[in-house]
Parts: structure tokens; C-alpha cells; sequence
């Protein structure tokens, strides 16, 4: 048990990567660091146990990527995500700092497999860890504690207390009991408030009941909230998260990625008046699969249905539940509880307007410009006709992975209070402060780029201050 009668160098609020990541940083750096975890040991590390990958710039073909992912290409690509809501210097700074993290991990045990081949579309933009985010997760605590990083489990920091800037003390639960630490600084690394239903509810209302959060139940937003309750200043949506399409039979809490659904883009998507919302073939899955849990969300009940056929089934990953299999549509929609005319209407309105060639055009490994024609919404890629039996069908819910609503930040990971002045001894790093880059939409693996890059400068920049 550390003693929490002395005051440590720094104290990380957090058990993920981001956290990780800062506490390994500072403790290499010469500090004493206590990381405090609100998961008991066997579910520590956050969202990041349901990671696979990190998106990352490089120059050419690596040992776990291929060709080359250039800083503007790995730009464009975010701020066409974003659409813009991002802050430029701080977003650029995270994709050229990518590039320099593989040593560093490798060194401190994450290993990765060879460059992925397929549907994902990735083996040029992420790379894979080896055994997925708990194979990273356990390396990392297996580093910390060699390290000497004290480590409490079970354990929650409640509140920091701000005296002009500057925490003076936190409060935390050890085991349920409370206790009052003290160090000099402290990196706020624990996450945004999905998992809080009731917060969650201020802006979404009684929908909540129908949303999966598909991540740790740990993230509540208490440090978040206690921060921005003492003027540290705001930043991001709080209606804007990542959430996904995942199987509408997923448990409420912590399913992670082995729920979700990929199927989106070789089928079409149908709310519960059997009526299509959206183009589903407007970008490459890994940068759009994050908008459908938003897009869903605002559909009645929160809820759709991606439905395809024959053809499209070998095309994505199948889910962890079965798929609904029908030979007729209307059969199908007997399966999905939806009402048969109006799903066949609306497959056949689709139907009349892909193309005559697109079948040979079709090209699922790319943007193959295969679109409908006068149909609103369009599909601007991979429009095939539905048509082939037997029918497939997957139920869709909301899935919410993390909050942007966060603390802003400068390229220092310094915290900024409200009047814009840094706090004196408080740094952000990973989901709490992913909204200064992430205004909206999502980028495969790049929540984990922000996590390392920024856990790394705030684990560094906070020994860095407490030895001076």
C-alpha cells in the first residue's frame, strides 16, 4: 500500500492509455508518481481495453505499415472528419509527434502485428497492437510497476482542489474509505462523462435509455465536472461523442468493439419507419463509422437497421450476435419488427436508382464512385442492388465510446483556466482533453494517437515542473 501520508511529484487521475502513458513519462523522467484507477484491477484501462489500433504519420513502409501516410494526407483526412472543429496547431502537432511514438511503446512492451489486409481498409494508416488493448494495457502496468509508479485500484479521485490556478490537494475513495492526496502536480487523465446517464441526459433527454455505452462504466466525468465547476476552461460539444452503430443487442455497458456493426457500407440503413436517413457509402468505414451512432441517435426510438443481401454479406466482419436471415424482404422485416411494404418500397426505390453497370464497377477496397441516381439521400459509393437471396438484416443502436465536452489545453498539455491564463500545476491528457482536436467525427485509432502523444508531453512537462 503507498503511503499517502507524502506528497508525491505527481499524481495521475486515470488507468487508460492516456494516463499510462503520462505516469510511465514522469516516472522515467525522475518523479514519484501515483496513479489512481476507479476500476477494480481486473477491468483497469478504461476505454483503452477495447482498442486495437494507432493511426500514425510515416514516411514510408514500416514493419507494421505500408507505403506512406504524409502529415497533410493525415490532415486532410481529420479535417474533413471535423469538418473544420478543430484547433489546427494542436492537431498537427499530435499527427507529426505519431510518427516518433513506436520506439518508445515498443520499449515500454506494446508489440504489434503485421500490417492488416481486407475490409478496414488501415494497413497504411494504423497500426495494430498485438493481442488488442489489453495486451497494451497489462504492458504498460507491467511497466509502470517495474518503474516504481504506485498504483491504487479500486480508488477514484473525487475532487481537485484549484487555489488560484494551482491544485493543492485532491480528495480521492480508496476501497471505499476516503483519503486526502497531495502532490505537486497532477495530469487529469480520466475520461469523459459518458457513462454518467444522468449528465448525459442534459442534453439528450429520456433518448439516453436507448443509447449502448459501449466503453468502461467507469467514466463518469467527476474530475471533469469538479474542474470545470472551478474555471478551467471549456472546450467541445456536449452533444458530440464518438458513438458508433452497434448491434442494438449489446449490453449497456462495456460490450467494446466486438458489438459494433460494419456491415453499413454494403448495406442500406433504415429507420424504424423503414426509411433510409443518410448516405451510406459517403467515406472509407474508418472514417465515417463513428457519425452513425450520432445519426441514429436522432432517428425515432434511437434506432435503425442495416439490411443487404447475399452479395454483401462476405464484405464486413460479422457480428458477436447472429445476423436476422430471411429469404424475402418482406420476411426479413416480420424478423426486424418492421412493416414489410414500406422496407420492399423503399428497396426498390434504391434498386431503380443504382446504375445499370454498377456491378461491374463495384469495388469494395476503395471509393468506387458507384452512386444512385435523383435518389435522396444518395449512396455515393458501393450502391448495388439489393436483390439477392437470402436477405440479412442487423438491428442498430446508438453506441457511445467517449464525450468531446472537455478541458482546454495548450501544446504543453497545460490546463487553461477560463481567463486563458495555464494552471499552475495541472495537465490534461486522453479523452478529457481529445475536444481541443476532436470538435466532432472520428478517425480510426486516432483517440489513441491523442492519448499517447498528449500522455507523454503532460507525463514530462509535469515532472519536468514539480522538480523545479
Amino acid at each position: 500500500m503507498p503511503d499517502l501520508s507524502k506528497p508525491y511529484d505527481v499524481l495521475v487521475a486515470g488507468g487508460g492509455n492516456a494516463a499510462l502513458c503520462a505516469a510511465i513519462t514522469a516516472r522515467q523522467n525522475g518523479a514519484s508518481v501515483l496513479l489512481i484507477e476507479s476500476a477494480p484491477r481486473a477491468f483497469r484501462g478504461g476505454n483503452s481495453r477495447h482498442t486495437r489500433n494507432l493511426r500514425a504519420m510515416h514516411t514510408g513502409p514500416t514493419g507494421v505499415l505500408t507505403e506512406a501516410y504524409l502529415e497533410d494526407e493525415y490532415w486532410d483526412d481529420l479535417k474533413r472528419v471535423t469538418g473544420g472543429n478543430t484547433d489546427e496547431a494542436l492537431a498537427r502537432m499530435t499527427i507529426r509527434a505519431s510518427a516518433g511514438v513506436f520506439g518508445w511503446m515498443k520499449e515500454s512492451g506494446v508489440q504489434f502485428q503485421p500490417s492488416l489486409t481486407g475490409t478496414l481498409n488501415l494497413s497504411r494508416t494504423n497500426a495494430f497492437f498485438l493481442g488488442g488493448g489489453k495486451a497494451l494495457v497489462n504492458a504498460y502496468y507491467l511497466t509502470a510497476e517495474r518503474l516504481g509508479v504506485d498504483i491504487l485500484y479500486d480508488s477514484e479521485v473525487l475532487a481537485l482542489h484549484l487555489d488560484n490556478g494551482t491544485v493543492r490537494q485532491a480528495d480521492i475513495t480508496h476501497k471505499g474509505f476516503p483519503r486526502t492526496v497531495t502532490a505537486r502536480c497532477v495530469v487529469a487523465a480520466s475520461g469523459g462523462f459518458q457513462a454518467n446517464l444522468d449528465w448525459m441526459r442534459q442534453y439528450w433527454g429520456d433518448a439516453v435509455d436507448n443509447f449502448v455505452i459501449r466503453g468502461t462504466p467507469y467514466n463518469r466525468g467527476r474530475i471533469l465536472k469538479n474542474l470545470l465547476d472551478q474555471g478551467v476552461a471549456p472546450v467541445g460539444d456536449p452533444t458530440q461523442c464518438h458513438a458508433v452503430a452497434l448491434d442494438a443487442r449489446a449490453p449497456k455497458f462495456d460490450g467494446g468493439i466486438t458489438t459494433r456493426l460494419d456491415s453499413v457500407p454494403y448495406s442500406i440503413v433504415v429507420n424504424r419507419d423503414g426509411e433510409r436517413f443518410y448516405d451510406e457509402g459517403e467515406d472509407v468505414w474508418p472514417k465515417r463509422y463513428a457519425i452513425w451512432g450520432r445519426l441514429i441517435a436522432q432517428q425515432p426510438g434511437q434506432i435503425a437497421y442495416s439490411v443487404c443481401d447475399a452479395k454483401s454479406v462476405p464484405l464486413f466482419m460479422p457480428s458477436v450476435f447472429p445476423a436476422m436471415v430471411a429469404p424475402t424482404l418482406e420476411a426479413l422485416a416480420g424478423k426486424l419488427g418492421l412493416d414489410p411494404a414500406k422496407l420492399v418500397a423503399t428497396v426498390e426505390r434504391y434498386n431503380q436508382a443504382v446504375a445499370e453497370d454498377a456491378a461491374g464497377r463495384f469495388n469494395n477496397t476503395k471509393l468506387d464512385g458507384c452512386a444512385t441516381q435523383g435518389l435522396e439521400p444518395p449512396k455515393t459509393n458501393w450502391a448495388r442492388r439489393i436483390d439477392k437471396a437470402p436477405f440479412t438484416g442487423y438491428p442498430l443502436r446508438p453506441g457511445i465510446t467517449f464525450t468531446y465536452l472537455g478541458v482546454r489545453v495548450n501544446d504543453r498539455a497545460r490546463v487553461l483556466m477560463e481567463d486563458g491564463r495555464p494552471a499552475g500545476n495541472l495537465f490534461a491528457s486522453g479523452e478529457i482533453m481529445a475536444g481541443n482536436i476532436l470538435g466532432k467525427g472520428y478517425l480510426a485509432g486516432f483517440g489513441m494517437t491523442i492519448g499517447t502523444v498528449f500522455g507523454r508531453i503532460a507525463g514530462e512537462e509535469a515532472a519536468r515542473h514539480a522538480r523545479n
